[in-house]
C-alpha cells in the first residue's frame, strides 16, 4: 500500500493572524477574523495546500477558559471559514505553560508551545506534509522560531490585510 502524496502546508498562527489579538480570545462574540483571513485560507485550500492552525493558548492552562470553550470557538471559525470556501485541517494547541495554576497544564517548558516546534512536528508526522514547501506565518519571534527549529520556512506578518500581505510577499500559490 502507498502512502498519500507529500502537500505543503500553511502553518497559522490563530491570534494576531487568524484573529483579531484582543487578548485571551475564548468566546466566537469576542472573535474578530484580521482581513483577507478567510480569503488567504480558502486560496491555499484551492492550491491544494494544508491548512493547519499552531496556537499557544495559554489562557486555558491559566484557568481563563477551558479547552472545551477554545474547541468550540474553533468550531465556530471552522463554520464561518467553511462559508467563505475555507476550511482548515487541524488545529494544534499548546495549553501549558510555566506558571499554570493547574498543575495539568504547568512545565517548565513545554515542548508544544512555541518557540518549542512541538506543534509543527507533531502536524508533520500526523499528516502527509512536504517540510520544504511548506510556510508558517505567524505575527511574533516566537512563531518564527519554532518554524526555523521544525525545519520549516516563515514569515513574520505584522497586522493589516494577510491575504494583501501573502500577495504582496509573494507567498500565494500559484
Amino acid at each position: 500500500m502507498s502512502s498519500p502524496p507529500l502537500r505543503p502546508a500553511l502553518f497559522l498562527d490563530r491570534d494576531g493572524v487568524l484573529n483579531e489579538d484582543r487578548g485571551y480570545v475564548s468566546r466566537w462574540e469576542d472573535f474578530r477574523w484580521i482581513p483577507g483571513a478567510r480569503e488567504a485560507v480558502a486560496a491555499f485550500n484551492r492550491a491544494g495546500w494544508l491548512v493547519i492552525v499552531v496556537t499557544n493558548q495559554s489562557g486555558v492552562g491559566r484557568g481563563y477558559y477551558t479547552e472545551d470553550a477554545m474547541h468550540a470557538l474553533h468550531a465556530r471559525m471552522g463554520e464561518d471559514l467553511a462559508a467563505a470556501g475555507g476550511r482548515i485541517d487541524a488545529f494544534y494547541h499548546a495549553p501549558q505553560h510555566p506558571d499554570a495554576p493547574a498543575k495539568a497544564y504547568r512545565h517548565p517548558d513545554p515542548p508544544l508551545r512555541k518557540p518549542n516546534p512541538g506543534m509543527i512536528l507533531q502536524a508533520l508526522q500526523d499528516w502527509p506534509i512536504d517540510r520544504e514547501a511548506s510556510l508558517l506565518i505567524g505575527d511574533k519571534p516566537s512563531d518564527l522560531a519554532a518554524a526555523e527549529r521544525a525545519g520549516v520556512r516563515a514569515a513574520l506578518f505584522e497586522g493589516g490585510n494577510l491575504l494583501r500581505f501573502l500577495t504582496m510577499e509573494d507567498l500565494l500559490p500559484r
